[in-house]
């Protein structure tokens, strides 16, 4: 999509991930933005132009749109909203203990905003909601003279704003299609496919390319166990497979499992609307399951690394079962990587703070260190985000030092550069798990590592 369009006058409901930098890029596009957040600490470290989360170029945007007077942060939504074209929803819809989404805030802000909206305007929800929520929307804005939209988000954190000026596609679904057009029209100076689409087929797509993208992870990382089971090199055999155009080299890497905000959260919410609408979905299901099993597989490695072999430790992915029994007491585990992935400082939903967490319900003494989380004293609202247990560092080598073992859990560039010649003398005992196959194998061994990846010879 290109071409301009006229400057629109945009409420960005939400100062999150997803709200922040849709109100940054909007602005940056031309458009008149308002973002509204509850959180009055964080309008007002907004408006000073300090970005409380770490995201590329999301700060430069922030302040430029802050400097050209097209962006400004506000506490009352419903104090700004007649004046605006359109309002974008992107408060969170977190998955509830019982499977279902929590759709509290999201009615929540539409209830805040219903009766100020000016006639003709434009509700579009950015949140990822389940399927088939475009008419409790409808319902709750109780505005027939008031047009709905949905516009699913797609960005990866560490690079969302990447992902919003250059995106893959833009997907909005309307049951008018020209009240979708006027929102394409939003994203005219974006380079990128239009999908439009009725709202319920706009909501799925959300969720099944999520979904299939966890599955691609969880078939690599079960490819990695039977890669080690018959003395396959999993690198080997991702290059021979990701070469093939039809499946791509994307998302071919073993890792301790999938996490983060949206993965877990969207699969078990795709899973739970299919068994509402009648259909069990045993394929998504064996997804959600190979990744807890891949997370159990970690913890094995580890503990057969520092007391034994296989009669020793059970092997998850041999159907063993999980290594809960092992007793690490007195043993000292340096954690590398606490973030979900690297380039963010998000820890939520992440498969280094679970693996963390079950070598912690082995006795394991837990020493981290994360390139991102230095400084915690400073940083309340990290820290407290964090297992008790874990005693985090501000530097590798003082993570290191003393350990029984690492286990690099994060796929930090740090890491692959670290001088491993100098963690062998500060170690204990010089033993790495690769959780990521980040490492150097042959780099590792010769600076008298013992050394282990995922599905690596």
């Amino acid at each position: 999509m290109s071409g301009t369009s006229p400057e629109q006058r945009i409420l960005v409901v939400g100062a999150g991930y997803v709200g922040l930098t849709t109100a940054a890029c909007f602005a940056h596009l031309g458009h008149d933005v308002i973002c509204a957040d509850i959180d009055r600490a964080k309008v007002a470290s907004l408006s000073a132009g300090v970005v409380p989360i770490r995201e590329a170029d999301l700060d430069r945007l922030v302040a430029e749109g802050i400097a050209a007077r097209r962006l400004r942060f506000v506490i009352s939504a419903e104090a700004v909203a007649a004046t605006c074209d359109f309002v974008f929803v992107c408060v969170p819809t977190p998955l509830r203990a019982d499977g279902e989404t929590e759709l509290s805030y999201l009615l929540a802000a539409l209830d805040s905003v219903a009766p100020r909206l000016q006639p003709g305007s434009v509700v579009v929800t950015k949140s990822t909601v389940p399927v088939g929520t475009a008419p409790k929307i409808a319902a709750a804005l109780g505005r027939t003279d008031v047009a709905l939209a949905s516009n699913p988000e797609f960005l990866r954190e560490g690079s969302a704003v990447a992902d919003f000026l250059s995106p893959d596609r833009i997907v909005i679904g309307a049951e008018d299609l020209s009240v979708a057009r006027r929102v394409a029209a939003l994203y005219a100076r974006v380079e990128a496919p239009v999908i439009l689409s009725d709202p319920t087929s706009a909501e799925t797509v959300k969720y099944a390319a999520n979904a299939f993208l966890a599955a691609k992870v969880s078939f690599v990382n079960a490819l990695a166990a039977v890669c080690e089971a018959v003395g396959a090199d999993v690198d080997t055999v991702l290059a021979g497979v990701g070469t093939d155009h039809r499946i791509g080299s994307a998302y071919l890497q073993p890792g301790p499992g999938w996490g983060g905000s949206c993965l877990p959260k969207d699969t078990r919410a795709l899973v739970s609307v299919a068994n509402d609408a009648g259909y069990v979905f045993d394929l998504l299901e064996g997804v959600i399951a190979v990744n807890e099993q891949q997370l159990d597989r970690v913890v094995a490695k580890v503990a057969r690394m520092v007391v034994g072999g296989p009669d020793r430790v059970t092997d998850p992915a041999a159907g063993d079962g999980a290594p809960g029994s092992v007793d690490l007491d007195g043993v000292t585990v340096a954690v590398m990587g606490l973030t979900f992935k690297a380039g963010t400082d998000d820890l939520r939903g992440s498969p280094a703070l679970r693996v963390a967490e079950r070598l912690s319900a082995t006795g394991a003494r837990l020493v981290a260190y994360d390139p991102a989380l230095s400084n915690l004293d400073d940083r309340p609202d990290i820290a407290s985000q964090l297992p008790a247990v874990l005693h985090v560092r501000d530097s590798a080598f003082e993570a290191l030092h003393g350990a029984d073992v690492a286990v690099v859990l994060t796929e930090w560039p740090e890491f692959a550069a670290l001088d491993w010649e100098r963690a062998a003398s500060e170690m204990a005992a010089a033993r790495v798990v690769d959780a990521r196959n980040l490492l150097d194998a042959n780099q590792l061994r010769a600076a008298g590592f013992t050394y282990e990846g995922l599905g690596r010879r």
